[in-house]
């Protein structure tokens, strides 16, 4: 029988068991989380324990994310199941704190981060990247790991965080994992579990889109008209689009004639109640 994680629901018990270890001379390794995990998040912890003798896996929703119109009390939360896929991958501990542990009563601090945070996401969730940025660093505080690694899925928010612990110059290695997906090309997300059958079957549209416009930038096309193409289509197949846009992967600032080094498309769209993000190096 598989022995599951230990489950440390304070950060004075996180910090305690990380202490013990690196103790013993351990390398640290962390990957936070909001639960609800799939094979994308499997794979991160993997990627961790590659870099780290010990990975502690944080499992905590935060609210301080989400706008009053958006998914929070709906968000999937399955913790039992969490710590048995954990368990399979060989994670070491779990930090799974309370909402009143990382905000307790009075809580008045926030955290914003400006450069890779200007525009795109912040357009349609101006609260987004304050909420990540300030739970973020508040675990990297707590749990106080050697290196800790985020999804390239989430691009824009992946670069928040270099620039957080850069500005702020935390101890701790920022690692980036490339996106997971499905056969059809569709990344691995909580919210798959909101589409719908038939949406199931649109959603890998958005990658495709995606990945066609990528391949004529590479060929020398005209990159706002095919930008525009691929809104296009994606509308076609029923999403509402928020965004397709090309920033330099350094820092997603927008293109322009002088601009020099790699690219990155990335894209916003909802399907039927689910909202479905995606990017892809050019």
């Amino acid at each position: 029988m598989t022995t599951l994680p230990p489950v440390d629901a304070t950060v004075a018990a996180a910090r305690e068991r990380v202490a013990a270890w690196r103790a013993a001379g351990a390398r640290i390794g962390f990957v936070p989380t909001m639960g609800a995990l799939h094979a994308g998040h499997l794979a991160l912890v993997r990627n961790a324990r590659r870099s780290a003798d010990r990975v502690i896996v944080s499992v905590f929703v935060n609210p301080t994310q989400f706008a009053p119109t958006e998914d929070f009390g709906a968000y999937p939360r399955d913790l039992d199941g969490d710590l048995g896929k954990l368990a399979s991958v060989g994670a070491d501990a779990v930090f799974a704190p309370t909402t009143p542990e990382m905000y307790p009563a009075g809580f008045s601090t926030e955290i914003r981060v400006g450069g890779p945070s200007a525009g795109l996401e912040t357009d349609f969730r101006p609260h987004f990247f304050a909420g990540v940025a300030t739970v973020v660093a508040k675990l990297l505080v707590a749990v106080g790991p050697d290196v800790a690694v985020f999804g390239e899925k989430d691009f824009q928010q992946l670069l928040v965080v270099r620039r957080l612990v850069a500005d702020l110059r935390l101890p701790v290695g920022i690692i980036g994992h490339p996106v997971e997906r499905e056969p059809d090309g569709l990344a691995l997300s909580s919210r798959n579990a909101y589409l719908s059958p038939a949406e199931r079957a649109t959603a890998p549209t958005l990658h495709a889109a995606l990945a066609a416009a990528a391949t004529s930038i590479r060929a020398g096309a005209d990159a706002d008209a095919t930008l525009a193409a691929a809104r296009a289509r994606l509308a076609d197949a029923g999403f509402v689009v928020d965004y397709v846009e090309l920033r330099n992967a350094a820092d997603l600032s927008p293109v322009d004639r002088t601009s020099t080094g790699p690219l990155r498309l990335l894209a916003a769209a909802r399907l039927g109640r689910t909202r479905l993000i995606d990017n892809i190096a050019v």
